[in-house]
Order: C-alpha cells, then sequence, then structure tokens
C-alpha cells in the first residue's frame, strides 16, 4: 500500500463570483522511503498542489479530489475528509514541510531551540526531556555546537543554518512523508550539495518519504527516485527519473531538459523556452502548452487547442499526456 495515494487533486480560488482554477486533476503516488520531484516552472501548481494536501492554501481556496488517501502511523485517512482538529494533528506529525525561504518561515522574535520544543509539545507529548531531543535533532541535521546555537534567534544563522533549522523542525515531528518545497533556493552549491547529502540521508536512515517541489534538474537527478512534470496546473509528463531524464517524451520536459546549462563540450547559447506559464484565467481549452509547443502545429494545432490529450504509457511507468506522443504508446 503507497504511503499516499492522491487521484484527480483539483483546486481553485475565488476571485469575487468567480472560481479560478490552478489545479486540474492531477494524480500520483509515493511509496514509503521514495523520493518523488515536481518539476516545473514557476506559476505551474507545484506548491498551491502540496499545500493543499493539508488545506495550507489560503482561506478562499476550493479543494477536492476523488481521493487522497494517506497512510498515517495511526491507520488510513482521507486527507481532505478530516476536520480541522484532526488535520491539525497530521500537519506536522504525519505530514511536515520545509519552506524555500527559511527566515520568513522561522518566527524571529522566539530562539530556534523553543521552536523546535514547540513541535515537540504538539506532536511528541511524550518526550519529557526536550532539551537533549532539541539537541539531538539540531546534531542530526549537522548543526556544529548544537547546545550553543539552540540559543540563537534565526537571524543570527546563515541561510543554509536557517534551512537546517527548518529541517529539524521538520523532523521533531517524526512524519512519515516531508514535503520539501524548493529547500535549496538561494543557497550556494556548496550548502546546496549538504542540504541534498542531509534529505538522502533522512530517507535512507529514516525511511521518510519525500516529495520534492524543484525546478532544478541537477538536485533531481542526484537525488528523485521518480518525477512529475507540471505544468499549467496538470501533471504532463511522469516517470522513474534516470528514463524521464534519458528519454523524454512530451515537449515541455524535453524544453526543461534542454534548458539546463551544459559545462562540458563546445560553447553554445543557452536554451530558453519562448513565452510563460499562462494565467489561470487563458489555461487553453486543450492541451495548456500548445501555445509555447513547437511540435503543436505539426500534430494538429485545432486538436491541440480544443482537446486535452489523454494519458499514454510509453512504457511500464512512464506516462505521458501529448497528442504527438499519442502514437509512441502501448
Amino acid at each position: 500500500m503507497s504511503l499516499l495515494q492522491v487521484k484527480n487533486l483539483a483546486v481553485a480560488f475565488r476571485n469575487g463570483r468567480k472560481t479560478v482554477p490552478v489545479i486540474d486533476g492531477i494524480s500520483f503516488e509515493i511509496e514509503r522511503g521514495e523520493i518523488m520531484a515536481l518539476v516545473g516552472e514557476s506559476g505551474c501548481g507545484k506548491s498551491a498542489g502540496s499545500l493543499a494536501l493539508t488545506r495550507l492554501n489560503s482561506a478562499n481556496a476550493v479543494i477536492s479530489a476523488d481521493s487522497a488517501r494517506f497512510e498515517s502511523s495511526s491507520g488510513a485517512v482521507e486527507l481532505l475528509q478530516l476536520s480541522a482538529e484532526e488535520l491539525r494533528k497530521i500537519r506536522g506529525g504525519g505530514i511536515a514541510y520545509i519552506f524555500q525561504e527559511p527566515l520568513s518561515s522561522l518566527n524571529p522574535v522566539f530562539r530556534i531551540g523553543e521552536q523546535i520544543a514547540e513541535v515537540l509539545e504538539l506532536h511528541r507529548p511524550e518526550i519529557k526531556d526536550r532539551r537533549s531531543e532539541v539537541i539531538r535533532l539540531l546534531e542530526e541535521v549537522g548543526i556544529p555546537d548544537p547546545a550553543a546555537r539552540m540559543m540563537n534567534f534565526p537571524h543570527e544563522l546563515s541561510g543554509g543554518m536557517q534551512q537546517r533549522v527548518m529541517i529539524a523542525m521538520a523532523l521533531a515531528g517524526k512524519p512519515d512523508l516531508l514535503i520539501a518545497d524548493e529547500p535549496t533556493t538561494a543557497l550556494d552549491v556548496t550548502i546546496q550539495a549538504q542540504i541534498i547529502a542531509l534529505l538522502d540521508k533522512l530517507r535512507r536512515e529514516n525511511g521518510t518519504s519525500i516529495i520534492l517541489i524543484t525546478h532544478n534538474f541537477g538536485v533531481v537527478a542526484q537525488l528523485a527516485d521518480k518525477v512529475a512534470v507540471m505544468y499549467a496546473g496538470r501533471i504532463v509528463e511522469s516517470a522513474a527519473t534516470a528514463e524521464l531524464i534519458d528519454s523524454p517524451c512530451h515537449p515541455y520536459t524535453k524544453a526543461l531538459l534542454a534548458a539546463v546549462p551544459v559545462l562540458r563540450g563546445k560553447n553554445r547559447r543557452l536554451v530558453t523556452i519562448p513565452g510563460q506559464v499562462p494565467s489561470p484565467h487563458e489555461f487553453p481549452a486543450g492541451c495548456r502548452f500548445c501555445t509555447r509547443c513547437s511540435l503543436a502545429a505539426g500534430c494538429g494545432a485545432e486538436r491541440c487547442r480544443e482537446q486535452l490529450p489523454p494519458e499514454i504509457e510509453i512504457s511500464r511507468g512512464h506516462k505521458v499526456w501529448c497528442w504527438d506522443c499519442s502514437n509512441k504508446g502501448k
């Protein structure tokens, strides 16, 4: 049984009398101890979808799904059917988040030790010696001299240290699932490598499942077991990481991979994807990438604009939603 199985998750936001859809029927599942990456440009819906799982979106969000089944340590639950009180026990306990801007996520007026201890109080009240557990958690995430550092305020720490504190807070509740939203953004490459190694260690040693939200294919290649590529609120391709990188099918996936800078070989101009992700108010009726896709005219521009592409299974576990790929499936 999968740790998390999501079927047809949809998220919309009320805007006056209108309801604007931003995520339209995405489905995925993650096994215990597995790392799944959600990749795509900013504005594709990666963060909105992850926040919807525990209803952390703003109050004007409308969230629905056929199923969002989570196998918590206390039994299977449907996340979107939980009461507010039941969901509070899941947040930070069963499912924990690492946000991309730690300094804006940490409370500036409390010492980091107090903030981690608060998670212990809420989700692991059986621990009596919270100071020792806070020190152990800080030590686990690689904070030097944790007994002294726990007395620091967030602004007294570097960006890399702040991110490690966020990870320690997430681990304090012993979650089954960790959702890491751009955990290496704004960090230098050395610190990025350390954070990646830390997340991999958590998966190997604690069996923690991770949803990694990123647009960095370098991080994906190092860390993820499988990848789901999102564009304009829909998943357009999903596969095991190695297969997706070696044999991408969807034009958007190919464009993302082509845009990754290459340091070896001949000098060449950086590849870019023309245009931008459409606003939710302007989503095409058909394939949402059709306005930027170089193949749209070749495989039938009208069909691409007007009809949603079907799900095509290229190989076992490799799925794509593209009219041009429809003759390549099983």
